[in-house]
């Protein structure tokens, strides 16, 4: 069997580590807490109805790096801050020749990879759907259709037939910054979901909240195309249109979304983002990595971005304790942000 190291295994890797297991030889690298979780049996489901128990001790689960030092294929999937320490532990302990995929949010962590591990094969990958916990060792898919996109290499061909056969599909892409920018700016959300401290379905359902969203998407997308980056759509809607989409009306926008996903449920109900169950554990958000990221793309070519800068500064105010936000009062500072550098 092919041996697969999961390294930071938290929701995200958890699910994918879970969904391969029976399928290959499967090692998840995390916290304590996944040791335990693991060892007493493991729950993976999605939003499609895949429900699948795993018996105590299926699943190799350990808090040490050496679990990496049989692995054939290497995902990544630490948080973007632990990129350069992830590094460090691959280059230690995982073979020369095992392929490493990052499965990170943002733009920037292969590169980062790549930089600390010269010599080896470093793929960048995109994870288009949201993981959570549905109760301790029960990791649930709430979105999005399951598949994996990452960037073509022939090293990786070989794996592609085991992602498939556990219903985890990869997409080889041949252009993954593309691919990449295209879930930034989906995930831009993530920082409005996390300020409105509500699952993703009721912060959709609010008109506010969804122009929060339009806002800080639109920005970015006039910064992406300056740059002349064309990114890649990552849902049934095309994102030039998101902006304007996000901004209807309810009736109208519930109309579009029913549309989009031919009458079926795309969030499940109990999702929230990858940012806002950062918040709820205390822990640092991926921020920086996310509007932080169209930011400093920004400062690259002379241009400003107020909207992100502005959104990148309250959450790191709530990582400090600052409460939730009304989607009224988040537009309205919004607003505020883009009338103050206009001014200067």
């Amino acid at each position: 069997m092919k041996r697969i190291a999961v390294f930071g295994a938290g929701l995200v890797g958890t699910y994918a580590g879970a969904r391969l297991a029976p399928h290959a030889a499967v090692t998840l690298i995390g916290r304590p807490a996944l040791v335990e979780a693991a060892a007493a049996g493991l729950r993976v489901s999605d939003i499609e109805g895949f429900d699948l128990a795993l018996a105590p001790g299926t699943l190799a689960a350990t808090t040490d790096p050496a679990g990496l030092g049989e692995a054939d294929l290497v995902l990544v999937t630490v948080k973007s801050l632990a990129t350069e320490e992830a590094a460090r532990a691959i280059a230690a302990h995982a073979p020369p020749a095992a392929i490493i995929v990052s499965l990170q949010n943002g733009v920037s962590n292969a590169g980062t990879l790549r930089a600390a591990l010269p010599g080896r094969t470093v793929l960048a990958g995109m994870v288009p759907f949201n993981v959570a916990a549905r109760a301790p060792g029960h990791v649930h898919r709430g979105t999005g259709d399951g598949k994996i996109v990452v960037e073509a290499h022939a090293a990786l061909e070989p794996f592609l037939p085991l992602f498939a056969a556990a219903g985890l599909p990869v997409e080889p892409a041949a252009d993954i910054l593309a691919v990449q920018w295209g879930k930034l700016l989906i995930n831009l959300n993530n920082a409005v979901n996390a300020l409105a401290g509500v699952t993703l379905m009721e912060q959709l359902r609010q008109r506010g909240f969804r122009r929060a969203w339009a806002m800080t998407l639109a920005e970015a997308l006039g910064i992406l195309k300056r740059a002349g980056i064309r990114p890649v759509d990552t849902l049934p809607m095309p994102l030039e249109l998101l902006p304007a989409i996000m901004s209807l009306p309810n009736r109208l926008y519930f109309f579009i979304v029913a549309q989009s996903g031919g009458g079926r449920a795309r969030v499940d109900p109990h999702a929230r983002s990858s940012m806002a169950d950062d918040l709820a554990r205390g822990r640092p958000t991926e921020v920086d990595y996310l509007n932080g990221e169209v930011v400093r793309l920004a400062d690259r070519l002379g241009m400003k971005a107020p909207l992100n800068a502005r959104m990148v500064e309250l959450v790191h105010a709530a990582e400090a304790g600052a409460p939730p936000w009304s989607a009224g009062a988040l537009v309205a500072e919004l607003l505020r942000a883009r009338r103050a550098s206009a001014r200067r």
